[in-house]
């Protein structure tokens, strides 16, 4: 009996996705759950298992081909035992994808069953660099190979002679990041050297939803700044204990979410988007927490936040942020969302107006904390203070609505004892 593979349904927001990488070849065996392809879509990577044991008989889509939700990806032939498939080696030959949109090209990879588990996106990187995965050591969970491992490993080949001659400065990180084999252009009298590479799928995507959201909605900023003093204290107070009976470091985010979700039921237009002609007035409270990923920014969502606790916030985003390191988020961790908010401190950034998130309305921006004079009660004093930033859509929400809300995530942060007693 066969069985047909298909490409997963793809949310809405997503059209198609690309082969990033086939892990089983025609006359391959499989066992049922075995991951048998990856897809690359704007967003994320998806994993396509086996759905039984058998051999791959056919596969329909090569390396870089693009798809959509349903086509036929493969088949499986259940009538052949898996452990009776012929193997051209011990050592299982895969074929590995070396593929960036555009220029693609397709290598053959040798993969050991006993080595470490490597991220998508570190595959196509070693692919692309001719590296044998035995290496590099794997610094994520269980030893997995990240991206961010291979390309320390590029920075670190690169420093050779041939390097120095062309140029009497050390490469900037920006540089060391850039495969090898992309075609460079030099001038030879000079040394200047420049790479030209194709966006990625989520960069162009990235992309493509800023400049949507620059031309489809009226985006104002307003700004308040927050003294971040009586956060700072509870959390020096109780940071062990909570750290302790938990499991898990109690962080600035979940103030923030809390504080957030307590606004946004005073101000529902801050939580509500545009559909055509209509607003709709979203009754739950998803919110967005933007984290930094191999390929970009992403924003998984904090489903239903009104009703989770600061430990369970905390956890959650530490999960979110191993998965986008290790390109594992699923296409579910990122769809949705009604209010977003972006931590832009955490890389040093002092103020900035962060851009929506179509289709929400609005999206907070927290910056680093820094120690400022402040007037209290008369009075001069020393105090670290953090600039928020709320940019928001004019179509629906007033000024006023914008201003009031920021007001009350301040307000919430200096007596967090309000978040308690929901006032």
């Amino acid at each position: 009996m066969s069985v047909e593979i298909r490409v997963p349904v793809l949310p809405e927001s997503v059209a198609d996705a690309v082969i990033a990488g086939w892990h089983k070849q025609a006359g391959d065996a499989v066992i049922e759950d075995e991951t048998l392809v990856d897809l690359e879509t704007d967003k994320v990577v998806l994993e396509v298992p086996a759905i039984s044991n058998g051999v791959v008989k056919k596969i329909y889509f090569n390396v870089g081909d693009t798809v959509t939700a349903n086509q036929l990806l493969a088949v499986i032939d259940e009538t052949v035992p898996a452990q009776s498939a012929t193997r051209a080696d011990t050592s299982r030959l895969t074929q590995a994808t070396v593929s960036e949109i555009g220029n693609k090209v397709v290598e053959l990879r040798t993969e050991s069953p006993s080595e470490a588990p490597i991220s998508p996106s570190a595959r196509k990187m070693m692919a692309e660099n001719h590296i044998d995965s035995s290496v590099i050591h794997g610094s994520g969970r269980g030893g997995r190979v990240l991206k961010e491992d291979v390309v320390a490993y590029l920075h670190n080949r690169n420093q050779t002679p041939q390097v120095a001659e062309t140029s009497n400065r050390a490469p900037s990180a920006r540089e060391a990041a850039k495969p090898e084999n992309v075609p460079v252009e030099m001038d030879g009298s000079s040394g200047r050297i420049e790479r030209r590479v194709p966006m990625t799928r989520l960069r162009a995507r990235i992309a493509e939803r800023l400049l949507d959201a620059q031309h489809n909605a009226a985006i104002l900023t307003t700004f308040n700044e927050v003294n971040m003093k009586p956060i700072m204290d509870l959390r020096a107070r109780y940071k062990e204990a909570f750290e302790k009976e938990y499991g898990v470091k109690l962080g600035f985010m979940s103030f923030f979410v809390k504080a957030s979700v307590e606004a946004l039921k005073k101000f529902p237009a801050v939580n509500a988007s545009i559909d055509a002609n209509d607003i709709v007035y979203h009754g739950y409270y998803d919110i967005g927490i933007a984290v930094s990923g191999p390929g970009g920014l992403v924003v998984p969502i904090l489903r239903n936040a009104e009703a989770l606790t600061l430990a369970q916030i905390e956890q959650a985003i530490i999960d979110y942020s191993n998965k986008a390191k290790d390109s594992t988020l699923l296409i579910e961790d990122i769809t949705g969302g009604t209010f977003t908010i972006s931590n832009g401190g955490v890389f040093g950034s002092m103020l900035s107006t962060p851009i929506l998130n179509p289709p929400q309305s609005a999206i907070l921006g927290m910056h680093t904390i820094r120690e400022r004079a402040m007037a209290v009660d008369g009075k001069v004093k020393v105090l670290p203070v953090m600039y928020l930033a709320l940019s928001y859509d004019h179509r629906i929400i007033d000024g006023r609505e914008a201003v009031q809300f920021l007001v009350t995530i301040k307000d919430m942060l200096e007596e967090p004892s309000r978040m308690l007693l929901g006032i």
